[in-house]
């Protein structure tokens, strides 16, 4: 799982940076988006899913660990 920051733009979009893949994309969409609970899976605009533990809504930016989900889906596609 890499570490990952989170941080919002000037236009208040989320910003999601995998700094090892030098990856920085727009969070699109958030499985909880609250104020009690927020996290969980996270669609980017590249159409990439990761996904980090619900939690309350944070302060940012924001370092955390993010499991990626589609190349485990996409390995099983493949098969």
């Amino acid at each position: 799982m890499p570490s990952v920051m989170l941080k919002k733009n000037a236009e208040g979009k989320l910003i999601f940076y995998v700094p090892k893949k030098d990856l920085e994309e727009i969070v699109e969409s958030l499985e909880f988006d609250n104020s009690e609970k927020w996290g969980g899976e996270a669609l980017l605009s590249d159409g990439s899913k990761y996904y980090f533990e619900p939690q309350a809504q944070p302060d940012f930016p924001l370092t955390l660990r993010a499991k990626r989900l589609d190349s485990f889906l996409s390995c099983l596609s493949s098969s």
